[in-house]
């Protein structure tokens, strides 16, 4: 970086009273500010969309998701627009696919066995 600024500092003191000089080392300025914009802002924002939108067209019954408002679920069907997540045992929320956070992981369905022990203990 201060490679750059005394690259800039040389080319203000050479431009001294020509004002084309002066134009160019502005552009320059300029341009150097766009760049580093573009890299820094701009193209990381473009790679997150294009992430989300890949997520959100990948999501099937059965993967467990995070809502925007920290809900937690397990997908049970997927329409063209909304997903139904099921959120309790008897719970199910219909929510627009943009409200999905992130896709943490697929469900994995519990084996019949840990669900008698699991009801056994209820009783």
């Amino acid at each position: 970086m201060d490679a750059l600024s005394s690259g800039l500092v040389i080319l203000q003191a050479q431009a001294g009273g020509n004002p084309t000089m002066q134009m160019l080392s502005t552009l320059v300025t300029f341009g150097l500010v766009f760049l580093i914009f573009y890299f820094l802002i701009i193209r990381p924002q473009n790679k997150k969309q294009k992430e989300a939108k890949a997520m959100v067209a990948a999501m099937k019954k059965g993967d467990k998701v995070v809502t925007i408002g920290g809900a937690h679920g397990v997908i049970t069907s997927v329409k063209e627009t909304t997903v139904v997540v099921k959120v309790d045992e008897n719970t199910k929320i219909e929510f627009s696919k943009s409200a999905i956070q992130a896709v943490t992981a697929k469900s994995e369905e519990k084996p019949a066995e840990v669900e008698e022990k699991s009801a056994e203990e209820k009783k």
